[in-house]
């Protein structure tokens, strides 16, 4: 078969996850002695709660194939789970729940499923536009802007849909946001609902850091619009459990037909989902008082250390956004530009690369996240540290400096080594 080029077209020139190759490149250059400080995959740093790993240990002899749309008992707990963030006369069941392999995957099969453009407002998560191409699907980018919060505005998606009348259209909302560590507030909410209804654009809202608002202060899109949006949530971020490749999708009764295409897709393909994993992933969404309280400490100490990183990279002259949920942060680096230039940098993409390897630190360029080639942006996951020691010691008073210093002491000094090469 050598020389004749038999690759499908639509995967000609893929390449692999810039997250998860940037985690893999960490991983070669430590194993071969090299100082790295691992802030480019975004994985959470903090141990799956005890009654949950307790869960999955005492199904781990679980061994049928579960349902194609999930165990039961697991899609009645992610029904009432997501009913407290959603409120209103809404009411969601079982039924209404599909749990797939990660939400990554389930992302996929929606769009392999749903005929139609896929909309994100840029900067977006790595993956979401590479899924499309692979499908053959159009992707429309709409530009958001640092002033702005980096936040899709309704008169962005407004004017889209009226250039283009009649379009199927899925907006995928991510948020607190990946790359940013923004979020939306209710009433921005209700207004890019207004316009979503009006044009009738499929929602897939990303809320997989939801828990991991920094104020514990989450709300849905779904609460306005909840006839065209799915709620896409799953462990690994908020229960610490990435690895564990369990996601699941909220659907309103109104996106059945949907539902069933996704449901007949997942049976030709995954089947179902790891059994131990489901039966453990009960004891997480049922959010008990100890997952509440595990949940809790998270966002105090995220909360924490990210506003210390967002107030030091100020004070070094970067531009950030102060992250408000998640573990992430979107630094500019324009106002460096000219010193930079003068070390033969010209955009992002260089600076990544120059920082890797003379500070060891790793980030991402703003391109793999759909902002122009050459931007100077970036982003930054504050993630290298050890969670589980940091919620043993956290018993709940203010965090200090101190503190972070104790416990987070990678994280900070990959901030200042980053301040330090730009300066």
């Amino acid at each position: 078969m050598q020389g004749r080029p038999s690759l499908n077209l639509q995967v000609r020139g893929l390449s692999p996850s810039a997250t998860v190759s940037i985690n893999e490149r960490s991983n070669e250059l430590m194993a071969a002695g090299r100082e790295v400080f691992k802030l480019g995959l975004g994985q959470s740093p903090f141990p799956v709660p005890d009654s949950v790993v307790e869960a999955l240990r005492a199904h781990a002899a679980r061994k049928e194939y579960m349902p194609v749309r999930g165990l039961p008992a697991l899609r009645e707990a992610v029904a009432a789970y997501h009913q407290r963030s959603v409120g209103g006369e809404r009411e969601y069941s079982g039924e209404h729940v599909l749990v797939g392999p990660g939400s990554k995957e389930l992302m996929f099969i929606t769009q392999l499923a749903f005929y139609g453009d896929l909309v994100l407002p840029a900067p977006a998560w790595v993956s979401y536009s590479p899924q499309a191409r692979i499908i053959g699907r159009q992707v429309v980018w709409l530009p958001t802007r640092a002033e702005d919060g980096w936040k899709l505005r309704p008169a962005d998606i407004d004017g889209l849909c009226r250039r283009d009348r009649g379009r199927p259209r899925v907006l995928i909302l991510n948020y607190p946001a990946n790359p940013t560590g923004q979020t939306y507030d209710a009433d921005e909410l209700a207004a890019l609902a207004e316009v979503l209804r009006a044009h009738e654009v499929l929602v897939v809202s990303d809320e997989i850091y939801g828990e991991l608002h920094h104020d514990g202060d989450h709300t849905s899109i779904a609460r306005f619009y909840p006839e065209g949006t799915i709620i896409s949530s799953g462990l690994s971020k908020w229960c610490g459990a990435g690895g564990w490749r369990l996601g699941t999708f909220l659907f309103p009764r109104e996106l059945e037909w949907l539902q069933r295409a996704m449901v007949a897709v997942a049976s030709e393909t995954y089947t179902s989902t790891s059994a131990p994993i489901q039966c453990a992933a009960v004891t997480a969404f049922a959010f008990g008082r100890d997952i509440a309280a595990y949940v809790s400490h998270e966002q105090a100490i995220l909360k924490a250390l990210g506003a210390w990183c967002h107030r030091r990279l100020l004070a070094g002259g970067i531009a950030c956004a102060a992250p408000r949920g998640g573990f992430y942060l979107f630094p500019e680096f324009h106002g460096c530009a000219d010193r930079l230039r003068e070390r033969g940098i010209a955009g992002g993409e260089a600076l990544c690369e120059r920082l890797l390897e003379e500070t060891g630190v790793a980030i991402l360029p703003g391109s793999d996240f759909g902002r122009p080639y050459g931007d100077l942006s970036a982003r930054l996951a504050y993630v290298d540290f050890d969670g589980a020691a940091a919620l043993a010691a956290h018993t709940g008073p203010p965090i200090d400096e101190a503190w972070l210093r104790r416990f987070m002491p990678r994280v900070l000094t990959a901030i200042e080594r980053i301040v330090a090469f730009v300066a």
